[in-house]
């Protein structure tokens, strides 16, 4: 009882700390490959339907120690056990299954990649050129992700000394993962952690049975549970209904509750008010004979309003946070005259605060331990990116070698920018400042030479670098708490980056052949594709091909936008009593909804419900067991596609269509049918 009561390193004062050799050990890699598996297919499915991500470094943390704890039990009782389990190897199995999952989303296969695709590019119609359009299969995309995935390890590491130990920063979800694992790893700890793996099980179980049982009923596009029309037929066709989505109901459970409002708010705007009135000006404002998709009609009003809003709060959060660094810096500099940028600081360095508890000295001990030399990191950074250089012109020949190289001179500044902000707010920009590049390289290359290619390629080729660099540190920041060795972390860094370099566009090609990937009206309408390349498309064109008025609508949101920043940050900083700044949308989340309807909105706001009233009748539990029950939601919801997948690749399809129909077209149907006999 005692030992359950020590908190910090004193839990571990009769635990013996691995080498880093033996950090990483057999067990630990073949863990994190299936581990890596799953996480990538969740990944995936949420691509490929709304493209929101939550946090899964708990939940690797948490399921990585299930899977090796029951492994080292059972050995144990049949007396083979050699090596126990310790934190820092649980450390590195969530560190290598958040980095492969990390590079499923910066692999471009829900977002970049697919806008390439000439399905993608016969949506939008503009650009659909030979020259701006390229097939995706699967050996180029593996050996795109290969050249452009493992630089951004190498773009921050002679920093994270400066970030963790100078600078201090938080990482969050670093931080957080950590505190799990340490707290998994005492006995207290190991007592929650079964409940919450049993927890977890049994809502796998519930979400995948359901989703086999809704499977029954989905024998066409429009039926099933997926197509209930909640709220009415009406609210139906403006896309406002409960999809009956166990994932979106878990992702709802473990994100905040201001970004459940911000998407159904979008959606209201949006669906509700926006395209009725919109669709009204059918004919004045644009012709009224085009298709659903095509840009020059209505749909180009959703793309570019939400591409508008998307770029306006990415651009916003990009100056404020350079500017952030700037000024710190400064400072710091003010206050130190130097900056220790480089692995010749020693401990001592650190050590001025005499009165430093024991975990910190600890842990500064242990992190200054079994360094990555700084000419390591500089020299794979430049042999890297020269190895990228070469070979992404040969994948992608309306990209220039110059156009790499600065490509590759400026992303460090954005790796290290990023880094410090997710440091603060545990909020990675990677895919704002991959949409930034997408404008630059873009209208530099021009329409005619490929720009649109050109773009998306640059976006890759900067996405890759600067989400791997804040990954990486937020894996440094646990590693840091749990005294995992800073090597085995890169090492384990460096095996999940090559399996998700590896098994992405494999789950890509796997949903591919049984799914149509990017149709707006489909199950899996991955808005970012359309998003992406129209995005490449104004930066190579310009906005002369945009729809009547749309410029002006889109420039209307984008400032909204940034007038819904400036009024969030100023009453975050001047007014602290009634915290009113918790009750401002976020941006980028009202324009999500723009695209694809406010159906999942729905469905995540169903699980803020439900959080909430578990919060209300007993917040501790909700706090200990709510994520194992939303990732057991998540999980099981999503694993379903694989048999669903396979089931449809060998041609068994659903025996039932269920299907809503107003009572009008009912008695035309059954008129039919009785005519017909």
């Amino acid at each position: 009882m005692e030992e359950e009561n020590l908190k910090g390193e004193e839990a571990f004062r009769n635990t013996s700390v691995p080498t880093s050799s033996n950090q990483i050990t057999l067990r630990s890699v073949v863990t994190s490959f299936v581990l890596s598996v799953v996480f990538i297919f969740i990944v995936c499915k949420l691509n490929f339907t709304t493209g929101i991500i939550p946090s899964l470094n708990v939940a690797a943390g948490l399921l990585g120690f299930a899977v090796i704890k029951s492994y080292t039990v059972l050995l144990s009782k049949c007396g083979l056990l050699k090596q126990p389990f310790t934190r820092q190897e649980n450390t590195v199995i969530q560190t290598c299954v958040v980095a492969s999952s990390g590079i499923a989303f910066s692999s471009g296969t829900g977002s970049y990649l697919l806008g390439m695709s000439p399905y993608i590019a016969s949506h939008v119609d503009e650009g659909n050129t030979l020259i701006n359009t390229k097939s995706l299969s699967l050996g180029w995309m593996i050996g795109f992700l290969f050249v452009v995935g493992f630089v951004g390890l190498f773009s921050i590491v002679p920093l994270r000394k400066l970030m963790i130990l100078k600078y201090k920063l938080t990482y969050p979800s670093g931080t957080a993962t950590a505190l799990l694992i340490n707290s998994l790893h005492t006995p207290k700890g190991a007592k929650l952690a079964k409940k919450q793996v049993a927890l977890l099980f049994k809502s796998f179980c519930g979400s995948f049975g359901f989703s086999f049982f809704q499977w029954f009923f989905a024998a066409a596009d429009d039926c099933g549970f997926g197509s209930f029309p909640t709220f009415g037929l009406q609210a139906y066709n403006n896309r406002f209904y409960f999809s009956f989505s166990s994932t979106y109901v878990g992702v709802g459970m473990i994100c905040p509750y201001m970004v459940n409002a911000s998407l159904l708010l979008g959606a209201i705007i949006s669906w509700g008010i926006l395209w009725p009135w919109i669709e009204g000006k059918k004919g004045i404002w644009y012709d009224a004979h085009l298709p659903g998709s095509n840009l020059k009609g209505v749909q180009g009003y959703r793309v570019f309003i939400a591409i508008a809003m998307m770029l306006c709060d990415g651009l916003y959060h990009f100056f404020k946070i350079l500017s952030r660094d700037c000024i710190s810096g400064y400072h710091q500099i003010r206050r130190d005259q130097l900056l220790p940028l480089s692995n010749s600081v020693s401990p001592g360095d650190f050590d001025q605060d005499s009165n430093m508890d024991y975990d910190n000295q600890l842990r500064k001990e242990y992190f200054l331990n079994d360094q990555i030399p700084f000419w390591v990191a500089i020299t794979g950074y430049v042999v890297l990116a020269t190895v990228s250089t070469i070979n992404v012109t040969h994948i992608f020949p309306q990209l220039k070698w110059y156009h790499i190289v600065v490509a590759y001179l400026i992303a460090p500044v954005l790796a290290f920018s990023n880094a410090y902000g997710c440091g603060l707010t545990d909020w990675s920009l990677a895919s704002n400042y991959g949409k930034v590049a997408i404008i630059i390289f873009s209208s530099w290359v021009g329409l005619s030479n490929g720009g649109i290619i050109a773009g998306l390629a640059s976006c890759g080729v900067m996405m890759s670098i600067v989400s791997t660099a804040s990954d990486l540190m937020q894996d440094f920041k646990t590693g840091y708490i749990t005294l995992a060795s800073p090597r085995s972390m890169f090492l384990s860094q460096v095996l999940g980056t090559a399996m998700g370099c590896f098994l992405s566009p494999l789950v890509y090609w796997f949903f591919h052949k049984a799914y149509t990937i990017g149709d707006p009206k489909g199950s899996y309408p991955a808005p970012y594709g359309e998003i992406f390349r129209g995005i490449s498309l104004i930066g190579a064109k310009g906005f002369s091909f945009l729809p009547k008025h749309c410029l002006q609508i889109a420039i209307i949101f984008s400032f909204s936008a940034v007038v819904i920043n400036i009024i969030h940050d100023q009453l975050m900083y001047y007014e602290t009593k009634y915290k009113v700044y918790r009750f401002i949308p976020n941006p980028m989340c009202l324009a999500i909804p723009f695209y694809i309807g406010g159906y999942f909105a729905i469905d995540m706001c169903v699980g803020s419900l439900i959080l909430y009233v578990w919060e209300k009748k007993n917040k501790e539990k909700a706090k200990d067991y709510a994520p194992a029950v939303a990732f057991g939601l998540i999980c099981g919801d999503s694993l379903w596609s694989v048999p669903a997948a396979v089931l449809a690749l060998v041609g068994v399809n659903s025996p039932i269509c269920m299907k809503f129909l107003s009572t009008a077209v009912n008695e035309k149907v059954d008129n039919l049918l009785s005519g017909g006999r």
